[in-house]
């Protein structure tokens, strides 16, 4: 044997025993890379690790018997009972008596069906009707369940999961099989093909030069076989049938009146307990609203809007700087200026929601403003007049251009305060809180939610900021506009899928109401005991889609509002602001209870500002280069923050939750405070972290005299240390905040209370910009350059960064202190 052939021998040999090795398992879908074979030989390695790794945790069926045996028993048995007629009563059928089959590891029965009713000709004295039954299955595989599986334990992921439950390995095996027979099609329509149109000295459909053959017949050839494929498919499809396993009820047996009464209780368990309504105004339906399936559609719209805020966002800095011709400092306060205001008109949209619109129409309306701005940022970057002229040095706009960008900028801030405060309390309303899976769901939205956000984020951040710097402003702007749009028809494609909560009026008249109340009694002794405090006898609140609150010992001043007097009644009438009800008494005490932790939260959010400034200012005096020819802006490196937030979102949510939970004993793992403050520890290191960068980049430039160079030889990615650091602590203590802030709202204010969280971002932005301010004022006197001047390798950003790193270790501390002080809100009855 030649030396080609052993190798050739060899090669083979190796395919199929990899061929072989598949026939028990399908490890992983290996990418192919620069290594070769290697690669996939050392992912085959950590694939059959990471099978042996979780042998104690699997749950293992137990062996059944050959299900050939007994299919090959029903086919002699009817064989050999041709001749007997099926009898019309299929109870005369045999069927074992218990409720649990005979076949081991199938523990459901299957329902008799009318197809192929030729094997029901067994007798009773041969095998049981389920036998027959696994023949009739096998053959109505092909259509998949179309029922809602939402509310169920365990649902089935494939088709073939239809399979009698003691045979679904065969029919895995069986799906496969197409896989075979298709590469074997393949191979023998390609021989045919090639055979007939070579004959006569012709190059055939598919030469070795495909520029003189026909390969385009051979995919019409295909299309066509696709075609008549596809019209058979119908036409079984139609008559296929469903698996319906059989679970006998015993108290049914017991009590045959039992059935009215459960069909009864299930009615009424369809619909929710929390006052949701769906689009047309109806008791919302548990089955056909909320839940995942209408989550999909919000998380799809806010992976979309998020995509087209922060692509237009992220290198904003660098735009003001390029093409308005502004300073870092300008530009810099500028940035974190309209951010700023994007977290503050939130609390209008909210205020709209929770009064009058709800949040579903409040959405839906600002939308509009929302595209507005896009398409006039667009035009500003794009549109000849509008957009700045420009030479080899600099841009030079004028007065009217800079005004035009900025009030797209505003008018995109107004746009998003509709939609910040609205979305994240509109997805959890898609869950039911009295319902136990339901509010467990709930937790996991927040984590989802998030990380839908770092999805559209991910991609603003590499690609978008790319087209930006290497294609032009007119198309970075624009994907986000489009992006925009497509996230309107998202929102608008689940319409008839939501649960809509009905606005409960003006929450900040009910709180205003309070405190009057409470300053009119202000010489009213409170009762000791609490029951002589005013609240409705009704189960259901007199506010529009809330719960009672429990009442609670602190803030004892305005409970005078809940004590009644003579005074109350005007004209025979309870005046709301003179007499309040507990509810709505609590209602403030959740706020004033709320603002510690809010407060705490602005110094988190000045450090997670620096991403989009100071971060990007230091990368641009660093190499960008990855490779020879490409560079990745410095902005870019915000897709690495993102990518952290993306990988620490499940693993959260997956791995160290059920382990915290071991510990804690807590349903969740951490309590919503302990989350946020496991956030606020990180973000501390993230700012010594890039304080130390700084130093040994300003040392590396003093050693070399790099003063006056724009990118210093020190590589960018120096930066993504940083970066993963505040992505891991957003995801404590922005989805903490999310989720407590949820939860910890009075019902009717939910919206209001999201949009009080998102207020931290914008005075976290402030925060920036006044200490930037500030530092600038103090380190620029006597005409000295100061720590962040135009030139970064002259200035000392790092003093910048341990300000931030003591703020935020002094903010830590006093965190400490008003978690350990907190009392969490407790719900009694169900909204109205």
């Amino acid at each position: 044997m030649s030396y080609s052939r052993v190798v050739n021998f060899t090669f083979f040999l190796g395919l199929y025993l990899v061929a072989l090795g598949t026939i028990g398992i399908k490890p992983c879908v290996i990418i192919w890379l620069s290594w070769g074979f290697g690669s996939p030989a050392v992912a085959l390695a950590i694939a059959v690790v990471s099978f042996f790794f979780g042998t104690r945790l699997y749950r293992k069926q137990r062996l059944e018997g050959s299900p050939f045996t007994r299919m090959c028993q029903v086919l002699v048995a009817s064989l050999r009972k041709l001749p007997v007629k099926v009898p019309d009563d299929r109870s005369l059928l045999f069927e074992i008596a218990d409720r649990e089959s005979a076949v081991i590891g199938s523990s459901r029965k299957l329902d008799r069906t009318d197809q192929l009713s030729c094997g029901d000709a067994i007798r009773p004295s041969k095998r049981v009707r389920e036998l027959v039954e696994t023949v009739h299955e096998l053959v109505r595989l092909s259509e998949a369940r179309k029922h809602n599986f939402y509310d169920r334990k365990h649902i089935p992921m494939s088709i073939f999961w239809q399979a009698p439950d003691s045979m679904r390995s065969l029919c895995s095996a069986l799906s496969l099989t197409n896989a075979a027979l298709g590469n074997y099609l393949s191979i023998f329509l390609v021989d045919i093909v090639t055979y007939m149109s070579t004959r006569h000295g012709n190059p055939g459909w598919i030469p070795d030069n495909l520029y003189h053959g026909r390969l385009h017949y051979f995919f019409w050839l295909l299309a066509v076989l696709s075609v008549l494929n596809l019209g058979v498919y119908l036409l079984v499809a139609r008559g296929a049938g469903n698996i319906i396993a059989t679970i006998s009820l015993l108290s049914t047996i017991a009590n045959p009146n039992q059935e009215f009464v459960w069909k009864e209780t299930m009615a009424e368990a369809d619909y929710t307990n929390n006052g949701t309504v769906d689009i047309k105004g109806n008791p919302a339906n548990k089955k056909k609203t909320g839940n995942w399936k209408s989550c999909r559609f919000i998380l799809g719209n806010e992976c979309c809007e998020r995509l087209a805020y922060y692509g237009m966002s992220t290198n904003l800095v660098n735009y003001l700087g390029d093409r308005l011709n502004q300073g870092n400092v300008a530009a810099s306060n500028n940035v974190t200026n309209w951010s700023g205001t994007c977290y503050v008109t939130p609390l209008i949209g909210a205020f709209l929601a929770d009064s009058y619109l709800g949040r579903y129409w409040t959405i839906a309306s600002f939308v509009i403003i929302y595209i507005i701005g896009m398409t006039l940022l667009t035009l500003s970057a794009s549109v000849t007049g509008l957009k700045p002229s420009c030479d080899e040095d600099s841009c030079h706009p004028t007065t009217g251009q800079t005004a035009a960008c900025f009030a797209a900028l505003y008018l995109i801030a107004l746009g998003t305060g509709g939609i910040k405060p609205c979305v994240s309390s509109f997805g959890a309303d898609q869950f039911d809180e009295t319902d136990e899976i339901e509010r467990e769901r709930k937790s996991s939205f927040f984590n989802w939610f998030y990380l839908s956000i770092n999805i559209g984020a991910l991609v603003a951040s590499s690609v978008l900021v790319w087209i930006q710097m290497n294609v032009g402003w007119g198309w970075g702007f624009g994907v986000p506009a489009v992006a925009m749009a497509i996230a309107v028809v998202f929102f608008f494609l689940g319409s008839k899928l939501y649960r809509l909560q009905k606005p409960g009026g003006s929450p900040i008249t009910r709180i205003v109401q309070v405190i009057v109340a409470s300053i009119r009694k202000s010489n009213v002794q409170v009762p000791d005991d609490i029951s002589l405090l005013y609240e409705t006898v009704e189960e259901e609140s007199q506010i529009q889609g809330s719960r009672k609150l429990e009442y609670t010992n602190k803030f004892k001043f305005f409970d005078k509002a809940a004590v009644k007097t003579q005074d109350d009644n005007i004209k025979g009438l309870t005046s709301p602001w003179r007499l309040c009800t507990v509810t709505q008494v609590e209602e403030l005490k959740s706020i004033i209870r709320l603002l510690p932790v809010w407060a705490s939260g602005i110094v988190f959010s000045t450090v997670y500002s620096q991403m989009s400034t100071m971060f990007v200012l230091q990368g641009n005096t660093m190499d960008q280069h990855m490779g020879p020819h490409f560079q990745i802006p410095s902005a870019s490196l915000s897709l690495f923050d993102t990518l952290s937030v993306i990988f620490w979102a499940p693993v959260y949510d997956r791995i160290i939750v059920p382990y915290a939970r071991k510990f804690t004993g807590h349903e969740r793992g951490f309590t919503q405070l302990q989350r946020m403050g496991i956030g606020l520890f990180i973000s501390i290191v993230s700012m010594i972290t890039a304080g130390i960068l700084e130093v040994v980049r300003l040392n590396f430039v003093q050693k070399n005299n790099y003063y006056d160079l724009k990118n210093i030889p020190m590589s960018i990615f120096w930066q993504v240390p940083q970066y993963f650091l505040i992505g891991c602590a957003e995801v404590f203590t922005f989805i903490g905040q999310l989720e407590f802030f949820y939860d910890q709202a009075p019902d009717a204010m939910r919206s209001l209370c999201s949009a009080l969280s998102l207020t931290t971002v914008a005075l976290g932005n402030y925060l920036s910009t006044m200490l930037v301010t500030i530092v600038t004022k103090t380190t620029t006197r006597g005409g000295k350059l100061g720590w962040i001047p135009d030139n970064m390798n002259r200035g000392h950003l790092d003093y910048f960064y341990w300000l931030l790193a003591i703020l935020s270790f002094l903010n830590f501390i006093v965190y400490l202190w008003i978690s350990k002080w907190f009392t969490y809100k407790k719900a009694t009855g169900h909204p109205k």
